[in-house]
């Protein structure tokens, strides 16, 4: 090998972009430890944050999204976007990378264009069910489009996919911890029935308010719920539940440090139904019910939902009806040992195991192809 593997990763936005795209690095770096990657992302977006905190550098770019409401400000956005594209290419002949992953999310979009013109290989790795503008845009400039669900013709050229799953959190699958061991961990009792409710870190207001409108029927369950609020409302559902009497099978967190201990407890799962935590479910075997955050682009959470929901793979609760019944649906479900293990044989066999590792041996391939190195 004549010259080490250098290589752009570039997008985020969300963790749905960044925990794959983290994923992808440390799969190479484990194949290729004297590979140099270089992050490229949003400036304000939290890649800026996650990225070095996984031991990566990053640039930022000044690039943001098209305004729908305000049409005037979107002048501001080309200008953005133009800058962005200068600022990308600069980066680009610096670094010099010998092939280029975009992940989606903003950033991608000039990193990707600016490599693809340049004649710098490019990949992508579309995590939704249905793909996200920026892939679609890049779709026929790139050499490979790796996918996460079945279909995804419709929005890509058949001849460059291939679906190969979405990259997960390495440490979710690594955990020892039994389910007695991870539950007495996080102060619940084994051995009732576990539902953990996740809305993020941030969290979901729906899925909160779903649970703080019926108290009652918590108290009156035989059940545990490991409930996590998400920082951004943890206050103000602390407040809300100091006017209550404890409730000893609600244990209430604004977020969980160990999620390995917090799925390996868990009987049945909550969740918004964003790509890598369905990727995660999958991969878990883990029984879930899913309710779509409908605050995203394309609709993409309900499509994502309905991909398992046709197959008999998780349970689809609506976010307007949330919070009339989603707390009662979850209480139901988690009590029918037959349905729980229907759902977690369907789930499970939808999971793609070692996507990271056989993604990164494509970026490996393309960039074989074109360098010497």
């Amino acid at each position: 090998m004549s010259e080490k593997l250098r290589l752009i990763i570039s997008g985020g936005g969300t963790g749905g972009h960044i925990f794959p795209a983290i994923s992808i690095a440390n799969a190479i770096k484990s194949k290729q430890p004297e590979a140099e990657i270089l992050f490229v992302g949003a400036q304000g977006r939290m890649e800026m944050e996650r990225v070095p905190a996984a031991g990566y550098a990053i640039k930022g770019l000044p690039i943001c999204g098209f305004d729908r409401k305000n049409y005037l400000r979107n002048f501001v956005v080309l200008w953005k976007i133009w800058k962005s594209q200068r600022m990308a290419k600069s980066i680009i002949r610096q670094f010099r990378p010998m092939v280029a992953v975009g992940v989606g999310g903003y950033a991608s979009g000039p990193t990707l264009n600016q490599c693809a013109s340049m004649g710098i290989p490019c990949l992508i790795q579309e995590q939704n069910s249905y793909a996200g503008v920026t892939n679609k845009l890049l779709a026929k400039k790139v050499q490979k489009i790796c996918v996460a669900y079945d279909g995804m013709e419709k929005f890509f050229p058949a001849e460059k996919i291939e679906n190969l799953g979405n990259p997960v959190r390495q440490q979710l699958l690594e955990t020892t911890l039994t389910r007695e061991a991870a539950a007495q961990k996080l102060g619940l009792d084994p051995s009732r029935k576990i539902v953990l409710i996740v809305g993020g870190s941030l969290g979901a207001r729906t899925l909160n308010q779903s649970v703080l409108q019926h108290l009652e029927m918590v108290e009156g369950s035989d059940v545990e719920i490991l409930w996590q609020t998400g920082k951004y409302y943890h206050e103000s559902i602390k407040e809300a539940l100091g006017q209550h009497k404890p409730i000893k099978n609600l244990k209430v967190t604004a977020f969980i440090d160990d999620m390995g201990a917090a799925y390996r407890a868990a009987d049945l799962v909550v969740s918004r139904a964003g790509a890598s935590s369905i990727s995660e479910f999958c991969l878990l075997g883990k029984p879930v019910i899913l309710v779509p955050s409908p605050n995203v682009a394309e609709n993409h959470q309900y499509h994502n939902a309905m991909a398992l929901v046709n197959k008999g793979a998780a349970i689809h609760v609506a976010d307007d009806q949330a919070a009339d019944i989603l707390l009662r649906t979850a209480i139901e479900t988690v009590g029918d040992s037959a349905h729980l293990a229907s759902l977690s044989k369907n789930i499970l066999s939808l999971g793609k195991k070692n996507s990271a590792e056989i993604i990164a041996d494509r970026v490996i391939e393309l960039a074989r192809k074109t360098t010497t190195y």
